[in-house]
């Protein structure tokens, strides 16, 4: 019996291929705490890079099973994560005892009055923890429904096509370059806390 970490990437990958980022990316797109737990842009570089092939070795998965199953995945989580926000609403947020949940619903209810719906959803998708409470708080906010699917179905493809296909390239330009995931994943977590480190500073600096 394989025992399988659901917080590490690699461990999904191996034990569950296309299919860990089909659920993976599904529950961080919109299952509130949940969410917060699982990797996403963690998980879906890696993906890209095992899609590649190497010298001596032909690819661990198929890149067109990645794209479409990373696209769904985000879609589907970011409009189911909005019916739960939507029918739960406000008070679904005010029992929650987890602070990383309301920190993150009060930054969502900010990015979506300063940027609009558009550029909210489109913006979040790429800021770790953000991107797992926005759809909920979206839905609680009253955002109207025809908006919120185009622009989060837009935002969850770029998010997901982006990591995918840069993990690809990379893995086909560097030779061996699955052997240092480890290094490169946390490579991705500084990067992908650099928007809310930034969001941070302004915050203080505007005090």
């Amino acid at each position: 019996m394989i025992a399988v970490n659901p917080t590490d990437s690699a461990s999904l990958l191996a034990a569950f291929g296309a299919l860990a980022v089909l659920v993976v990316i599904f529950a961080e797109s919109g299952l509130l705490v949940v969410g917060f737990f699982l990797p996403g842009d963690t998980l879906l570089f890696p993906a890209g890079v095992l899609c590649a092939a190497s010298a001596d070795q032909p690819p661990r998965l198929e890149l067109w099973q990645v794209l479409v199953c990373a696209a769904v995945g985000a879609v589907a989580g970011g409009q189911v994560g909005y019916l739960i926000g939507r029918h739960g609403g406000r008070p679904l947020l005010a029992r929650t005892s987890n602070r990383r949940v309301k920190s993150g619903a009060a930054r969502a209810e900010r990015l979506l009055a300063r940027y609009g719906y558009g550029k909210a959803l489109v913006i979040g998708r790429f800021v770790p923890v953000l991107r797992s409470v926005l759809h909920p708080a979206a839905g609680a906010l009253g955002v109207p429904v025809r908006p919120f699917t185009l622009w989060q179905a837009v935002g969850g493809v770029l998010w997901s096509q982006t990591f995918v296909l840069a993990g690809f390239a990379l893995g086909s330009s560097v030779s061996h370059i699955d052997r240092y995931l480890l290094p490169l994943v946390g490579v991705i977590v500084v990067l992908s806390l650099l928007p809310a480190l930034a969001e941070a500073r302004r915050a203080r600096r505007g005090r």
